[in-house]
């Protein structure tokens, strides 16, 4: 069991980066220069990292979630 524990542990913290790469690769795209003052400041890149974490967070999230309901489906039936 704590084998198991210790490799979902690691499934998650990869997929973790894998999407904060994915999501910090998009967010890259958006324009946040026509909703900040000082596009170059220091408070424009802590809301760039904070939307990128936030992102990443309910991705992950949603993913693990759908992975975990569609492995406990099999004790439906």
């Amino acid at each position: 069991m704590i084998d198991s524990l210790g490799q979902q542990s690691l499934f998650n913290i990869l997929i973790s980066l894998m999407v904060l790469t994915v999501v910090w690769w998009a967010v890259q795209s958006f324009k946040f220069d026509l909703f900040v003052k000082n596009p170059d400041g220091a408070k424009a890149k802590a809301l760039v990292i904070i939307v990128t974490l936030a992102l990443t967070h309910m991705v992950t999230s949603f993913l693990l979630n759908y992975l975990n309901w569609s492995t406990m489906l099999r004790h439906l039936f």
